[in-house]
């Protein structure tokens, strides 16, 4: 893995500045359409330092989703401009094929809901992005609104995660990023689950 994509550099780069929340902001961007980056990791760290008065915490919120929200944009017009077949061989393995497949036809039979659902699992979200940027009956205006609304409840658990966790292990800072973070790898997991087997079920 490269060296700039080391989470410990990642998490320095978060601390009490003033410039954390661009980090924040600037990870969470790249996450949503090249998600080897650590963004939601980053926002559970940020709600700990607020707890502790180093970061503001709606500031941490308004970061973290802008940013996600930029980024998911970012990835729907690629969709939209490059087209389906131009995604599918820049996502050549067959694990992205399926993801995408399951997200062009949750958005034809659930539309909206999934975009909600999808900010919270790793890789789907942006599967679903790239996804209804060229699905013709997904237009960016509908986009937008369910996308603004995942986005922010999206930063907003995570970074109430950290915030509480920081609270409640305010003597011992690094249990509550740990708890926390074990939370929301945890929800990510239960939601991928989740999908895997409606994904079975319905192919049964």
């Amino acid at each position: 893995m490269p060296d700039w994509l080391d989470f410990d550099r990642f998490t320095e780069w978060v601390s009490g500045e003033w410039w954390s929340y661009l980090v924040i902001f600037g990870v969470a961007v790249v996450d949503a359409f090249f998600p080897l980056v650590p963004s939601e990791s980053l926002v559970v760290i940020g709600g700990n330092l607020a707890s502790s008065g180093d970061l503001v915490l709606w500031l941490v919120i308004l970061s973290g989703a802008a940013g996600a929200i930029v980024g998911d944009n970012i990835s729907f017009w690629i969709g939209h401009f490059v087209g389906e077949k131009t995604v599918k061989r820049v996502f050549g393995s067959e694990k992205w094929h399926k993801r995408l497949e399951w997200a062009e036809r949750t958005l034809d039979e659930r539309g909206a809901y999934i975009i909600l659902i999808a900010r919270f699992i790793p890789g789907g979200r942006t599967a679903v992005t790239f996804s209804a940027g060229y699905v013709n009956t997904f237009p960016w205006r509908r986009f937008i609104v369910y996308d603004a609304v995942a986005g922010l409840l999206w930063a907003t658990y995570a970074a109430l995660l950290g915030y509480f966790g920081g609270k409640t292990f305010e003597d011992h800072p690094l249990w509550g990023v740990v708890l926390a973070l074990g939370i929301a790898l945890s929800l990510g997991f239960l939601v991928e689950l989740v999908r895997h087997y409606r994904q079975r079920r319905s192919a049964a």
